[in-house]
Parts: C-alpha cells; sequence; structure tokens
C-alpha cells in the first residue's frame, strides 16, 4: 500500500506586491527632477531680487551726490564760491557703496572716472560761466551714466513686476535725468542774459531743446508712478506715493510754466525760473526717499515670499519621501514574513513514493469447545447448517 507524502508549502508569488512597488520607487525620479528645478528657480530669483536690492542701495547714495552737484552747478555758473563739504560728504557715500557691492554690480570703473571728474572741479578758478558750464555738464553726464550702469547690472531695468518695474524706472531714470536737465535749464537760461545778441537764435534753440528733454523725463517719471501704483498689490503704494506725486507734479507745472520763453523774449525768466526749479528740486528729493522705500519694500517682500514658498515645497518634498520610505518599508517587512512563513518546518517530514510494503494477514486463533458450540439462532438456520460437522466429529 502507498502512503500519500505530505505536500511542502510552496512561498507565495506577490508579483503584484513588487509592481506597486517598483512604481512608487519610481515616482521618485520626478519628484527629484521637480524638487532640483525648484531649488534652482528660488536660486535664481533669489539672487535677481538681492542684486536688485544691492541697485537700490547703489541708487540711494547717488541721490546726494546729484543734488550736491546741481546746486554746485548753479553756484558755479553764477560765479560764485562753490563749497565742497556736502559734495565731498555725497562722494564718500557713494564710494563707501561702491567698494561695498561693486564688484558685483561691475561698477567700479564707472565711478572711479565720475569720481575723478567731481575731484577734478574747482572751488572757484573757471576763467568764465560757460566753462563751468561744460565742465559741470561733463561730470553730470558722467553721474548719468553711472545711473544707467547700476541699474543693467544690478537687473533693475529687467524687473519682472510691473509696480517695481515702473518704480525702478522713474528712481533711476526719469527722475535723476529729469532733475540734471532741469537745473542744466535754469543755469543756461542764465548764461543766456550774458551772450552777445548774435548768439540769441542759437541760444533759444538750446532752451528749447533743453526743456523739452528736461520736461520729458519728469512727465514720464508721473506716468511711470501711477501705473506702478495702478499695478501693484500693495495697498501702502498708493497712499504713500501719491501724495509727494502730486506735491511734484504742482511744482513740475510751475516750472513748465516758467521755463516757457516770454512776449518777446526767447529766453524765460531767470529769477522766477529759478524759484521753480529750486521748488520741483525739493519735490523730487522728498519723491525719491519715497520711491526708494517702496521699491526696497516690494523687493524684500518678494523676498519673503521666496523664502517661504522654499520651506513649503521642502516641506512637501520631505513628506513625499517620508511617505515612499514608509510603503517601501511596509513592502520589506511583507516580503520577508512571507519568506518565514514558506521556509517554517510543518511538523512532519515529507516521505518519498515508494513500492508499498507486503502486509501477511494474521491466521484466525484456535477455536475452543466454547466457542464450537452450536449457538440457537431464530428459526434453527444456524444449527442445521454445522450438524453435520458434529455427527462426523
Amino acid at each position: 500500500m502507498t502512503v500519500p507524502a505530505p505536500r511542502v508549502r510552496r512561498r507565495p508569488a506577490v508579483p503584484g506586491r513588487t509592481l506597486a512597488l517598483v512604481l512608487v520607487l519610481a515616482l521618485l525620479a520626478p519628484l527629484g527632477l521637480i524638487f532640483v528645478q525648484a531649488e534652482r528657480d528660488y536660486a535664481d530669483d533669489h539672487d535677481l531680487v538681492s542684486r536688485e536690492r544691492l541697485g537700490v542701495r547703489y541708487l540711494r547714495a547717488l541721490g546726494p551726490i546729484t543734488d550736491s552737484l546741481v546746486e554746485a552747478q548753479a553756484i558755479a555758473v553764477a560765479e560764485g564760491a562753490v563749497s565742497r563739504a556736502s559734495l565731498a560728504t555725497a562722494i564718500e557715500g557713494v564710494a563707501a557703496v561702491d567698494s561695498a557691492v561693486g564688484d558685483e554690480l561691475r561698477t567700479h570703473e564707472r565711478w572711479a572716472g565720475l569720481r575723478a571728474k567731481l575731484e577734478a572741479l574747482p572751488d572757484r578758478g573757471f576763467g568764465d560761466a560757460e566753462s563751468a558750464y561744460r565742465a559741470y555738464g561733463e561730470a553730470s553726464d558722467l553721474l548719468l551714466a553711472l545711473y544707467r550702469k547700476v541699474r543693467e547690472s544690478s537687473g533693475l531695468i529687467r524687473d519682472p513686476r510691473s509696480d517695481s518695474f515702473f518704480l525702478q524706472d522713474g528712481i533711476g531714470g526719469d527722475l535723476p535725468t529729469a532733475t540734471v536737465l532741469a537745473g542744466r535749464l535754469v543755469d543756461l537760461a542764465r548764461l543766456s542774459a550774458k551772450r552777445p545778441a548774435a548768439d540769441r537764435a542759437r541760444t533759444g534753440a538750446e532752451l528749447a531743446e533743453l526743456r523739452v528733454a528736461a520736461l520729458g523725463p519728469a512727465t514720464d517719471l508721473v506716468a511711470d508712478l501711477r501705473s506702478a501704483v495702478d499695478n501693484s498689490e500693495s495697498t501702502e503704494l498708493g497712499a504713500n506715493v501719491l501724495t509727494p506725486l502730486d506735491t511734484y507734479q504742482r511744482s513740475l507745472e510751475t516750472f513748465s510754466v516758467y521755463s516757457a520763453p516770454g512776449a518777446g523774449r526767447s529766453a524765460p525768466g531767470t529769477d522766477q525760473l529759478t524759484r521753480a526749479g529750486l521748488s520741483a528740486q525739493n519735490a523730487a528729493k522728498q519723491l525719491r526717499t519715497v520711491i526708494l522705500d517702496q521699491l526696497d519694500k516690494l523687493l524684500r517682500e518678494r523676498l519673503e515670499a521666496l523664502e517661504r514658498d522654499r520651506l513649503l515645497g521642502r516641506i512637501a518634498a520631505g513628506a513625499a519621501v517620508a511617505l515612499i520610505a514608509g510603503i517601501v518599508a511596509l513592502h520589506v517587512v511583507a516580503a520577508r514574513r512571507d519568506r518565514s512563513r514558506g521556509t517554517a518546518p510543518t511538523g512532519r517530514e515529507p516521505v518519498a513514493a515508494g513500492p508499498a510494503p507486503t502486509v501477511h494477514a494474521a491466521p484466525p486463533p484456535a477455536a475452543s469447545d466454547a466457542d464450537r458450540q452450536p449457538v440457537a439462532v431464530g428459526h434453527g438456520g444456524d444449527a442445521d447448517r454445522w450438524r453435520p460437522f458434529d455427527a462426523a466429529r
């Protein structure tokens, strides 16, 4: 007889679980790519905004030197003694900022040229007002070129936000240009009275051209600031900018009236124009401070928003990695449990199948006398069957 061997427990197959694990692990590649790209975008945006703030810092230092240069030019053209105190202080202020951030903004060369020009301007001794007018004009041209360099190197001129772009365009381009050219217009009007009559036609053309050149940036400044307020999400920008802007616009209108030639004259009146120019310059100083503060605030808030977005992105990436690690760990634990169940002993060894052993039946035991006695069964059937054997015995 053949005794069947016990069946060996087979290790369970888990293709579905393995496929799920492979898919989960495959998510790491796109998640990693997204995370790396987000980090690169953050680094680029952070560097751009940080450089822009350096540009704002440089523009803030250029403000005092602009005012000092315009005032010194007016005094020099009037053949007065120029006080170097305010100009020297402004020069030292810009020199300190250029020393700190000039490497990154690449402004050392332009500042060195402007500084040499400013320090070469004498207190007196130009010889005549025309020489002073030309010398200070060359210095102010170098100053405006430095403004442009700062905007370009810092990235302010490529700012992607509407409000900050219009603010930087106003504070780094329109306002300094309008201030310098307005002062130059006042000085040229003063010089026109000293020029010979033969030069009146040429002087009138110069004044008309300079008037357009000065009022154009001033008008653009007003438009830029209103566009910045209209396109900004900040509720404080309009409240802080509009009041000094209205003051500047009124002074600009007055300056525009007095800079026009009078009746029967090729040049405007110098006294009224000088007072209107001083009023416009003072309004520009106040407006410049407000614009720089608001621009720096917008850039600082953008940096803070970038930091928050970066933190949220890292938290999300960490949570995704933790979730995937948890899934992998659960799979490993389940696989080990399945492996241990598949190799554990079952309590009996498997028996190999082979020829069945022959089993001999044991002989029946000898019958005793008591066993040989007939047993009466109903109807005598069994007693009749055993009677011949008993007679023979």
